[in-house]
């Protein structure tokens, strides 16, 4: 038997003048990758993510951007079961620099768009942060 997981991701920004910047999580597991998480109940993508930015960062205030949904589908196994999981990555904007990070996580870094593409652990998140770019008109 498979187990399906659906979670939300969120590229989050902030800018200073006209440069940008991306942040990046330390996950326990070794890899910096964004924010993200399942969705809980009856959420939307856009609280799901909201609450998992709260929840991982401290950050309560954040704009999620219009017309912007990428998908990434994996498969993995946890205790010899194999796992499918999709994940929706959504892009938002924040004004808040301090980040408190969860128990989930060892480290963040706020980093300029090229530094986060060689900071990514994973070719998938990369290709998100190539078409973030994109939509923000910076890459």
């Amino acid at each position: 038997m498979v187990v399906f997981h659906l979670s939300v991701g969120l590229v989050l920004y902030r800018k200073e003048g006209d440069q940008f910047y991306f942040l990046l999580l330390h996950y326990l597991g070794g890899h910096w990758d964004f924010v993200k998480g399942h969705l809980e109940g009856n959420e939307t993508l856009e609280e799901t993510a909201m609450r998992e930015l709260e929840e991982e960062t401290g950050i309560k205030h954040a704009m999620i951007l219009p017309n912007f949904e990428e998908r990434i589908h994996y498969t993995y196994y946890h205790q010899a079961q194999k796992q499918e999981k999709e994940v929706v990555v959504l892009i938002g904007e924040t004004h808040e620099k301090e980040i408190v990070i969860s128990d989930e996580h060892q480290d963040f870094v706020w980093l300029s768009y090229d530094e986060a593409m060689q900071k990514l652990t994973f070719e998938n998140a990369r290709n998100i942060l190539k078409a973030a770019g994109q939509y923000l008109g910076i890459a």
